[in-house]
């Protein structure tokens, strides 16, 4: 009977324990990315999206987020966005309508970014943007939407004063000056640029689907500038790099385009592209990054068989921001909660890039987050940090919280 008694006893606790075991193994969080998967601005938002994936993986490994005496698991549910604002919206919708998603990352492109932030303060979701650079989206005031990269003017001033030290006095742009964020890049340029008595000359614009630049750059080769500055996607701006040495502009170059290597040399070569300065924030490369950036661009390439794009740490590095805002938190249901706990956080241990911060956190009373800004140069094949540029991240932040 005892043994009986005894069998039956530890049968019963070990169905309690199986079923206890069994239902922390079903606790998870899912996260959604909206991001370009595929078409033009895939360049940066597919690297975006598997830097997500790469980070939950490795939360999951270190035992997943902590919530009060729950464990939660990431699970990742990818959209693509195609860099269309109406796209943008549908996939957004799905993840929060559909999916249920409360917590949404990603988001590489300005003009889909945007549709999307235009009614994010209406949802019960936090959003956490990535590589967008347009100014507007945290000069709103919604409280629970922060970015991760800084704004294009941001960087803008400190590569005029970078172009200025240089001594060129006479800078023809071409770009894609149709775009926002561009535009506001080079007219950050341009006020650094006559401060010390140096101009911009000409303003050739091409779309990000163009190839062919050669009659903008024709234009601008009669012009005789001291320079030129190339702001726009990696493809387009990789055409504009080749097709200057094809037309013989031995000039100076500068650009506004983040990309790796790999991704350039699609295009171009290297030795076209030798000497290309990119004027942009201190992303990632291996001569700049931290002990983090180095491990980050390993495990990408090992994983992807592909080397990182330089600005896909900002994805990786929203989900670190949203693990610990999480477990400050006490709740991955309480977005409020969640979203307040961000504006919070100090620049959390784990993340890649090189943050600065604003009164002690990582994100102003914007959600602007700012990083440091670098010159890059293309040097025997490869992108080289060649130095730190200005940057006053409080003084950018007290501005921006004068716009709306």
């Amino acid at each position: 009977m005892f043994n009986r008694v005894k069998t039956g006893a530890l049968a019963a606790l070990a169905m309690a324990l199986a079923t206890t075991s069994a239902f922390a193994a079903e606790k998870k969080l899912t996260i959604g990315v909206a991001d370009a998967l595929t078409g033009g601005g895939a360049v940066y938002g597919l690297p975006q999206a598997n830097a997500v994936r790469m980070a939950a993986d490795e939360i999951n490994a270190a035992g997943g987020i902590k919530v009060g005496s729950d464990t939660y698991k990431i699970d990742v549910i990818a959209y693509d966005d195609k860099a269309n604002p109406t796209e943008a919206t549908n996939a957004v919708r799905k993840l929060i309508d559909r999916d249920g998603v409360k917590y949404i990352l990603g988001f590489c492109c300005s003009g889909s970014t945007s549709a999307v932030a235009s009614f994010i303060g209406n949802e019960k979701a936090v959003m956490l943007v990535g590589n967008a650079a347009e100014r507007s989206i945290t000069t709103k005031k919604i409280p629970n939407l922060v970015r991760t990269r800084p704004p294009a003017d941001f960087t803008g001033q400190a590569a005029g004063t970078f172009i200025a030290r240089k001594g060129q006095k006479r800078i023809a742009v071409i770009g894609a000056l149709d775009v926002g964020f561009y535009a506001q890049y080079v007219d950050s340029v341009e006020r650094e640029l006559k401060k010390v008595g140096s101009e911009i000359i000409a303003r050739e614009v091409f779309t990000l689907r163009d190839r062919d630049m050669t009659p903008q750059l024709t234009k601008i080769r009669a012009l005789n500038p001291d320079a030129i500055l190339v702001v726009g996607y990696v493809e387009s701006a990789a055409f504009v790099y080749r097709q200057a040495v094809e037309l013989g502009m031995n000039i100076p170059r500068y650009g506004f385009t983040s990309g790796s290597e790999e991704q350039f040399l699609r295009v171009t070569t290297s030795a076209q592209m030798e000497g290309v300065w990119d004027l942009r924030p201190t992303e990632l490369d291996l001569l700049s990054a931290s002990k983090n950036g180095i491990a980050y661009h390993a495990n990408y390439t090992k994983r992807y068989n592909a080397t990182p794009s330089p600005s896909s740490p900002y994805a990786y590095d929203q989900l670190y921001v949203l693990k610990a805002a999480i477990e400050v938190a006490g709740t991955v249901d309480d977005t409020v909660a969640v979203a307040r706990a961000i504006r919070a956080l100090a620049i959390p241990p784990q993340v890649v890039m090189q943050y600065l911060p604003v009164d002690g956190k990582m994100f102003d009373v914007n959600g602007q987050a700012y990083t440091t800004n670098g010159a890059f140069q293309w040097q025997k094949g490869k992108w080289v940090f060649v130095e730190d540029l200005p940057s006053d991240a409080k003084a950018y932040s007290q501005f921006l919280s004068t716009l709306n």
